[in-house]
């Protein structure tokens, strides 16, 4: 009878195998945001009406750790440290803790496309805006959850900033870091 005591050890595979699962991940998701397969996500990703109230409502970070491992954790990782020259962090990220949640709020509704520097490295790839598949009040849970976790302190961004940045208009292309710097 052969019985192992402990799996056979292959030196570097996990993260192979974590690189190729996010990559693939992440080309689902761009896929699903694709013209080509825009039946598929119409059916998937259909948007929802953004519902404001007429109190101010902060994120909820537990529910937006949900959401994060549903649609952000594939790139940028259980500990928001990202994919090193794919995937920046969110993980002490100036972007992300910044005091005027704005430029993450548009990120999460019209994707990013083109370099950005974050943290000291230039990461130059593509993110799907993966709004169409969140609510405002999701987007809300999501960045709080970001902005309050994995050693970042900033305030909670609420559903009202989310829809009051959606309102101002749908985009048909990811914003540029550039274009998002003149703000």
């Amino acid at each position: 009878m052969f019985l192992r005591t402990r799996p056979p050890q292959w030196p570097g595979l996990t993260l192979a195998f974590v690189s190729v699962a996010a990559l693939a991940l992440a080309f689902a998701g761009g896929c699903a945001h694709s013209s080509a397969n825009a039946p598929v996500a119409a059916a998937v990703a259909a948007p929802q009406p953004a519902t404001a109230t007429p109190t101010t409502t902060p994120g909820d970070p537990d529910v937006g750790a949900a959401v994060y491992a549903r649609i952000c954790l594939g790139c940028h990782q259980f500990n928001g440290q990202g994919l090193p020259g794919a995937f920046p962090p969110l993980a002490g990220s100036p972007l992300v803790t910044d005091a005027d949640p704005g430029k993450v709020i548009r990120i999460v509704l019209h994707g990013l496309q083109g370099p950005i520097q974050v943290k000291g490295t230039t990461f130059n790839s593509i993110m799907p805006p993966p709004a169409p598949a969140l609510t405002d009040q999701d987007i809300a849970d999501v960045l709080t959850y970001v902005r309050s976790d994995w050693g970042n302190e900033a305030a909670p961004v609420t559903v009202e900033a989310v829809t009051a940045i959606r309102a101002q208009g749908a985009r048909t292309t990811p914003w540029t870091w550039a274009e998002l710097e003149k703000l």
